[in-house]
């Protein structure tokens, strides 16, 4: 049936004139045809794009894509960048010779796997990484892992155990190597950062614990759990030596003073990146001088370099793999978020798989020349682009003064205080513990400040692994619980407007009698349809208690489900919207579909639902859904008249499967008087 403006006129005779408002018919894709921008076969477009891509690059973009650095060496400007790159690398390996050696043996290694890990994988990610000023090379965190997951194999003394670190940094290697190729980096984006957050603050701690054993002068249980860190610090008080605690007291004051004045002005950031090298000299010179017996030394360093040697064997890489996977989540999370933000402060672009794969070919060339597990480091990183880094050959640079100093440097090592390296661990793992970031998400999210707090303290009392598993649990029930769970929303008509938005969020919002709008703000899956169909049911009941204008109705007659938040729509929901709408249909009440997105109504045509409803009911806007619906309820008489069941029984009468559709015409012209004559 249609509704003509005689009876449009009539209904609202005591309105005065105002401009016509169109209602804008809703375009229906034709789903019997092959439509390019939504395939039949899944990930057909996806594949396309790709075939697309490959055929499209040159020579020169496949060797850009290879080898990254040629994306710099093709426009390096020598006159302005060498000057910048060279001072850049300079203070940067200056920073990274004694950080190198204390990480190393943070990992329980020999000093001398820090400088092989600093060596060859700087090098090779120069060539292979995209971004310019990643500095690459041993971090705390990362030795941290390395030692927690090899001692609980085998004894730091045996040999094994640094064949097993060499092992795993080729694991990791091919870990980020094939998660990079396939383009799998998306996967951590599920770990929140307020677990990343937690789990390092909790680390950092656990490390600054477990090198006070080098300042107390006596061993300390080695663990990743912080009770058996202090019941051995306080069970071997009675072995308290003075002279270790006074010289590495007084190393961690001078680094952390260095650090604060290189930070606070630009000028003076060579400062902060000479701080570990300042403090190491001091130890050295009191340790060469005063031979203090109770000062542990690190003691005799292989001169040269690494050779190669492949691993030689594989009998415990089942064992490394975890931790192999939670190395490589980190790189992900903490080395390509370095580096994405570096690019674009420096202006270029940067693409996150390709630098995991650059991270991995680093990882799996270091392997093979005695390096254990390495990534991008936040603090050298950090000193590198604030020496006004331009491009790769700063790293190359940086390589170049290990190297050096594995040739010539090495025999001065020997007189290097434990406690001087220790300091350098615990200064920059200071700025690990992240209590700023704790106090921002208590003041803006408190369900975040519950999962740092639960990562946090589960990693503290429970050891890394199972306080990575719980924080990463937790992560993925809150995201599964607000997909199960969307936001749904009553929609109400700002006044003057045609705008309709949450009446909750705008209390002055105003909803019609007898319709019901309501917004769904997440795709509809098989999770959340139920969750969904049950607010609609409660939204029937709460819709009563709002402000409303409009004709008196006696009960709800439409439902308007605004969709436009809605991005997808699967199998599941699609039969359980057919469920709604026979339900509707059986208690006499129309459903009405607003503004779907062509992917949705596409989903919805091919199911029937389309047809179901009736495409009449399919609208482009809220305010013409409003429209057509208001007009019924306006006028219900001209519908009865046209009926043979009336369309507005009363919800208690019997026989109500008589349900007669409406079949309103979208191209008639209704008045905007309709809309307005009742808000007074």
């Amino acid at each position: 049936m249609s509704v003509t403006d005689k009876d449009l006129s009539a209904a609202s005779s005591s309105s005065p004139p105002a401009i016509p408002v169109k209602v804008i018919p809703l375009q229906h894709p034709d789903f019997t045809t092959s439509d390019p921008c939504c395939p039949s076969i899944p990930f057909q477009g996806y594949f396309s794009q790709w075939t697309a891509m490959i055929k499209r690059m040159t020579f020169f973009d496949w060797i850009d894509n290879v080898f990254p650095c040629f994306l710099w060496i093709r426009t390096y400007q020598w006159h302005q960048y060498f000057k910048l790159d060279l001072m850049a690398g300079i203070t940067v390996g200056i920073m990274l010779v004694p950080q190198a050696m204390s990480y190393a043996r943070l990992a329980g290694l020999q000093p001398i796997y820090g400088l092989y890990s600093s060596f060859v994988p700087v090098f090779v990610y120069a060539l292979f990484g995209s971004s310019r000023q990643l500095a690459v090379g041993p971090v705390a965190l990362v030795s941290l892992l390395v030692s927690n997951a090899l001692s609980g194999i085998v004894d730091p003394s045996e040999d094994l155990y640094t064949e097993l670190a060499i092992l795993l940094a080729f694991l990791v290697g091919m870990f980020e190597c094939i998660m990079g190729f396939l383009r799998l980096g998306w996967l951590i984006r599920f770990i929140s950062h307020s677990v990343i957050s937690g789990f390092t603050t909790a680390s950092a701690v656990v490390i600054g614990l477990s090198q006070l054993k080098y300042f107390l002068g006596y061993s300390v249980s080695r663990s990743s759990k912080i009770v058996p860190i202090i019941e051995s610090i306080i069970a071997g008080a009675d072995q308290f030596k003075w002279p270790p605690f006074l010289l590495g007291s007084t190393i961690l004051v001078i680094l952390l003073v260095m650090k604060h004045v290189g930070k606070a002005k630009k000028e003076l950031q060579f400062v902060r990146a000479a701080g570990p090298l300042t403090g190491l000299a001091l130890g050295t010179a009191i340790a060469k001088v005063f031979h203090p017996p109770s000062i542990s030394l690190v003691g005799d360093v292989p001169q040269g370099l690494p050779t190669f040697s492949f691993p030689k064997s594989f009998d415990h890489a089942k064992l490394l793999l975890p931790t192999a996977a939670l190395i490589t989540g980190v790189a992900i999370l903490e080395s390509v978020g370095i580096a994405k933000a570096l690019a674009a402060k420096n202006g270029y672009e940067l693409d996150p798989n390709s630098e995991l794969f650059g991270l991995g070919v680093s990882n799996i060339f270091g392997s093979l020349f005695s390096a254990y597990p390495t990534t991008g480091s936040f603090s050298r990183s950090a000193v590198n682009s604030e020496s006004e880094a331009k491009t790769g050959l700063s790293g190359l640079i940086t390589g170049t003064i290990i190297g050096c100093s594995l040739l010539f440097l090495t025999p001065m090592f020997k007189y290097i205080p434990q406690c001087a390296l220790a300091a350098i661990v615990i200064s920059a793992v200071s700025g690990l513990v992240d209590y700023e970031g704790a106090i921002f998400l208590w003041r803006v999210d408190k369900r975040d400040f519950t999962l740092w707090t639960i990562t946090s303290t589960t990693t503290l009392f429970f050891g890394i692994e199972i306080g990575v598993l719980i924080g990463i649990g937790f992560s993925l029930a809150f995201v599964i619980h607000e997909s199960a769970n969307p936001h749904i929303a009553v929609l109400g008509r700002l006044p003057g407007t045609t705008v309709y938005r949450n009446i909750k969020q705008y209390p002055e919002a105003y909803t019609y009698n007898g319709i019901v709008i309501v917004r769904i703000d997440a795709p509809i899956y098989f999770a959340n349809i139920s969750y969904i169909k049950d607010r609609l049911r409660e939204h029937e009941v709460a819709i009563d208690k709002h402000t409303n204008k409009g004709p008196d109705a006696e009960r709800i007659y439409f439902v308007i489900l605004e969709m436009s938040p809605v991005t997808y729509i699967d199998s599941s929901a699609v039969e359980t919207l057919k469920d709604l709408h026979k339900e509707y249909k059986t208690r006499a009440i129309q459903l009405a579909i607003s503004n779907p997105n062509k992917e949705v109504l596409l989903t919805l045509a091919r199911s029937g639902i389309v047809e179901l409803i009736g495409k009449e009911w399919f609208f482009v806007r809220v305010h013409d859904a409003v429209q057509v619906c208001l007009h019924y309820v306006e006028t219900p008489t001209n519908i009865e008249e046209s009926s043979n069941s009336s369309v507005w029984r009363r919800s208690g009468e019997k026989n109500s499967s008589s349900y007669a559709e409406v079949k309103p015409d979208t191209n008639l012209v209704l008045k905007e008087p309709l809309l307005l004559s009742r808000e007074k």
